[in-house]
């Protein structure tokens, strides 16, 4: 963590949350925390943005545990424990992060935590949801499922948080929160977290908010600075072939790598593979299973590359990822910032790279102009454009847009694109052998995010539980839903 005068216990935490920040080796909290902690602590509605890898999960996490630890248990409708904290995130990915998270910080307080999100069977969360939490973190969907099942009682709820606030508007998940609301007391108190606030989402947020503080350490569009960042120019054709020569020459053990699109994940992912680099797809698509299985196989080393589309790499949260690379650049600017925050975590330092042909430089130009500094350019002759080659529109699904320098071509020229697109993409889907065939991973579209392999209540440092709806949910590697277990804090 970045070293300052302060230390944890001159912020006023419980001696139990001390003692838990104690073992995990921290002992100087960052700017976000120094700053949101306290207000949180005092019951203050939030909307706080720090770059992501500098600490914002703890910045809601212990003064969430904090104000529990001070106020009494509450009894839900069920005769159980009574739900006094939701956490709602964009992805089951990062709704595991951040109970995962949750556990660690509580474990010496007498609390319990679930996680809920889909892709896993709804009767153990029901048991869970029945006999009661004090804190629910969960993706939007599974929740409102739950409730219309009436498996779901939020009416003691004290704190809702929203983290990756800006992301869960943008994915369009509105209507869901503004649902997920009119379940909640009015009289709550509201934290909105994320790496990055758009005028437009901070306009709706203040809409949603009680009289916010807002807490901004950083811009919103800087990126951190202990990342060394590059770009290469590359041929069109040439985007594998430079991506293995990078890992191979550098002898790259853990790299984490952006496409934009699913189908792009899993080309490269096969295509590393094959020349030797033992690499996994993580997208929506994929089964919860394989999902948690590709996390793992990352985490542990066994795979060397992971390959993510965007949405599915919200709650990566690995201390010591050394590489980033984005393979294909984001049309959206705010997205390098949060790709590239992957690494370069909690002070370390990291590294991240951008392949760039001549279809993206206007994106990459937008990326440099957008986080304020001109990235290094590293020339790669034996992987640059081919002399002629020319920036061409880029497909996205149904979509084709213009990512070139300069201005776009005309609009005969994108229509064409487009079609050309079209008729790629129905040849894609023939291609396809049909869904359901062995070991092709059974795909779950619009599902909501992961959950480590044993799901369920925790209330100590046992292995983290799931539950919930689209990005959520515990499996064992197997594959089979696990019955939740509750845990204890202690």
């Amino acid at each position: 963590m970045r070293q300052s005068g302060m230390t944890f216990s001159e912020l006023g935490l419980a001696p139990a949350l001390l003692r838990a920040i104690e073992a995990t080796g921290y002992s100087v909290p960052t700017p976000i925390q120094q700053q949101a902690i306290p207000l949180a602590m005092l019951g203050h509605d939030l909307l706080a943005g720090a770059q992501t890898g500098t600490g914002k999960t703890a910045a809601f996490t212990l003064p969430m545990l904090h104000r529990l630890a001070m106020t009494p248990s509450a009894k839900n409708r069920f005769g159980g424990i009574g739900t006094r904290v939701l956490v709602l995130t964009p992805t089951r990915e990062l709704a595991s992060q951040v109970e995962e998270s949750v556990r660690e910080y509580g474990k010496f307080l007498q609390l319990t935590s679930t996680v809920i999100f889909g892709g896993v069977g709804m009767n153990p969360q029901i048991n869970i949801l029945r006999k009661g939490v004090d804190i629910v973190v969960a993706t939007p969907g599974r929740l409102l499922d739950l409730n219309e099942q009436g498996k779901l009682d939020l009416s003691t709820v004290q704190m809702l948080v929203l983290d990756e606030a800006d992301r869960m508007l943008d994915m369009g998940f509105l209507p869901d929160i503004k649902r997920v609301l009119t379940l909640l007391p009015k009289q709550k108190q509201t934290l909105f977290f994320s790496a990055t606030f758009s005028d437009d989402i901070r306009k709706l947020a203040q809409g949603l908010l009680n009289n916010p503080k807002s807490v901004q350490v950083t811009p919103s569009n800087t990126t951190v600075q202990r990342i060394t960042q590059s770009h290469h120019l590359v041929g069109r054709g040439k985007k594998k072939a430079l991506l293995t020569h990078i890992i191979q020459k550098h002898n790259w053990s853990q790299v984490l790598v952006f496409t934009r699109t699913k189908f792009g994940a899993n080309s490269v992912a096969e295509h590393l593979t094959k020349h030797g680099i033992p690499a996994l797809a993580l997208h929506g698509n994929k089964s919860q299973a394989a999902r948690t299985q590709a996390l793992q196989g990352f985490k542990d080393g066994t795979i060397r590359a992971l390959v993510a589309t965007d949405i599915a790499a919200r709650g990566i949260d690995i201390d010591d990822l050394p590489h980033v690379v984005n393979y294909e650049i984001p049309n959206v600017s705010e997205d390098y910032v949060h790709r590239i925050g992957r690494t370069g975590r909690a002070g370390r330092a990291g590294e991240a790279v951008s392949l760039v042909s001549l279809d993206e430089e206007g994106f990459f130009e937008s990326i440099e102009h957008f986080t304020k500094q001109k990235i290094e350019r590293v020339p790669m002759p034996e992987f640059a454009p081919e002399p002629g080659e020319k920036g061409e529109p880029i497909a996205m699904g149904r979509q084709t847009i213009w990512g070139g320098a300069g201005k776009p071509p005309s609009r005969e020229v994108m229509q064409a694109a487009a079609k050309a697109a079209m008729q790629e993409m129905r040849q894609r889907l023939n291609d396809r052998p049909p869904r359901g065939r062995p070991g092709q991973g059974g795909a779950r579209p619009n599902s909501n995010a992961p959950r480590p392999a044993s799901g369920g209540a925790s209330r100590s440092p046992a292995p983290a539980g799931g539950s919930g709806r689209g990005p959520a949910g515990g499996r064992s590697s197997s594959g089979k839903p696990q019955s939740p277990q509750p845990r204890n804090y202690r």
